[in-house]
Order: C-alpha cells, then sequence, then structure tokens
C-alpha cells in the first residue's frame, strides 16, 4: 500500500494551558486542520517558524498555510496599523517554506492569513483593517464568531472547480487582499472583498480567505491531498517552472527572510 502524501502545516506559537499549567509558550494548530488532512486521505505534519532553512520540503508533498495572526505590514512596504497584531517569526519562517515550495512546483494552499501570505509574497499588499475598507463587521462579527456571506468563484478556475454549487463560505478576519500581485483573484464576497486567489501557472497554488477546515465540506483542504498525491505518484519529468513570483516589498532595511 502506497504511504499517504504528508501535508505540512504551519503552526502558531502562542501561550497555551493544559493540566496545571498556564500561559506557556506552545507550538499549535487546531485540530481542525489535521483532521481534514486526515480525512482526504493525507498525513498532517506540524511545522513551527523556523527561518533558518526549508530543507523539511524534502519530506514533504503539500504545504498548508494555516491561519493566525496578522501578516507584518513592513513585509509589503506600509507602516502598521495600530490594530495590526503581526507574529515576525510565522512570516519569516512561512516566508521561507512558501518560497522554496514555489520553486518546487509544491502544492500550496493558503487559509485565511495563509491566503493573505500568499499576495505578499506574490508582490501584493493586504487591507490593514477590514470594516475600514467595507463599512461593516461582517467578516469578524465578534470574538470566536464565524461571519456567513455570500461568494461567487470565476467558471473555470481552480477555486470554481473545487467548489463548485458553492454561493456561501464563513469567515472570520479583519483584514484582506487589496492587491493579489502577480495572483489570479478567482472569488469574490458580495462587498467585493478577495475570498479566493489562485496561481493557473503552477501545479496547484490556491488561497482561501475562509475557514474550509470548519466547515461540512472541506473541500479545499481534500484538493491539496489529491494534487499532492497526483504529484507524488507521477514519474515523468516534472514540468518546467514557471517565473518565480514577484518578491515582497519591503520597507528599507527590513528583509523578507
Amino acid at each position: 500500500m502506497s504511504r499517504r502524501p504528508v501535508i505540512g502545516i504551519t503552526a502558531y506559537v502562542e501561550p497555551a494551558g493544559w493540566a496545571v499549567w498556564r500561559d506557556v509558550p506552545a507550538t499549535l494548530v487546531p485540530h481542525a486542520y489535521v483532521r481534514a488532512v486526515a480525512a482526504a486521505g493525507g498525513r498532517a505534519v506540524v511545522l513551527p517558524p523556523d527561518d533558518t532553512d526549508a530543507d523539511v520540503l524534502e519530506l514533504l508533498d503539500g504545504l498548508l498555510l494555516a491561519g493566525g495572526a496578522d501578516v507584518g505590514p513592513e513585509r509589503y512596504g506600509q507602516p502598521p496599523d495600530p490594530r495590526t497584531e503581526a507574529r515576525p517569526e510565522r512570516d519569516a519562517g512561512e516566508l521561507a517554506l512558501l518560497t522554496a515550495a514555489l520553486a518546487a512546483d509544491l502544492p500550496v494552499l493558503g487559509v485565511c492569513r495563509g491566503m493573505q501570505l500568499l499576495a505578499v509574497a506574490y508582490g501584493g499588499t493586504l487591507h490593514q483593517h477590514l470594516p475600514d475598507v467595507v463599512g461593516h463587521d461582517g467578516h469578524r462579527p465578534a470574538p470566536g464568531v464565524y461571519g456567513s456571506h455570500p461568494v461567487r468563484f470565476t467558471d473555470g478556475s481552480l477555486a470554481g472547480r473545487v467548489m463548485a454549487g458553492v454561493d456561501r463560505v464563513n469567515s472570520y478576519h479583519h483584514q484582506a487582499v487589496a492587491d493579489p500581485g502577480g495572483l489570479a483573484v478567482t472569488g469574490l464576497a458580495d462587498d467585493r472583498v478577495v475570498e479566493a486567489v489562485e496561481d493557473p501557472a503552477r501545479r496547484f497554488v490556491l488561497g482561501v480567505q475562509w475557514h474550509p477546515e470548519n466547515e461540512v465540506d472541506p473541500r479545499p483542504v481534500a484538493a491539496l491531498v489529491r494534487a499532492a498525491m497526483s504529484r507524488r505518484s507521477q514519474t515523468a519529468d516534472p514540468p518546467s517552472r514557471p517565473a518565480r513570483p514577484r518578491p515582497a516589498r519591503t520597507s528599507p532595511g527590513v528583509t523578507t527572510g
């Protein structure tokens, strides 16, 4: 029996508690991601932030960029909004993994923050506080409460094929893609907020702004696992590599890791 495709999931470093321990810095990821990968036939591996190298990708068949804190605005050349809460160590580690994954044509799925990181890696920018742009809090109604809203996907796109028949998704975010850089926008909410981006020149590069791991229909995760399985099973020479994405813009003296 062939082994399951191995999917790396980028992890949080946050204070956590268990047993008698409280507020201990911990490497963690919501189990919903692991459960969704396993349900699709994959094997999940948690990847803590580490920008030393991207050698772990040699052991992986796919990469899932998980949600979480805001991407640091210095990564796309903007001063920080007071409401932005960044995790520089995640940005550095995940951008190193993402850059190497794209160079290797490894299947990549970005979820929420992960989609925003994809856009930044492709030279794009973000809205740092979405309610200032759309005039409402519908994409993050209250702490710990998911919003729900209509969505429309581009016919014939990867997002459109994966999410065929879906016209509503959940959401929990206060930032959003402003400029997708070198990515194609293939999903929009009813208020024109970007809900899906992709790179049609690559094997599988998809970003979704909602949280498919928390829905009863986690098709983007299943599509990632299928793409990872297909890539691993191919014995022919890999396709020629498309041009690399545009580098993320930075402020003077700031590197992208």
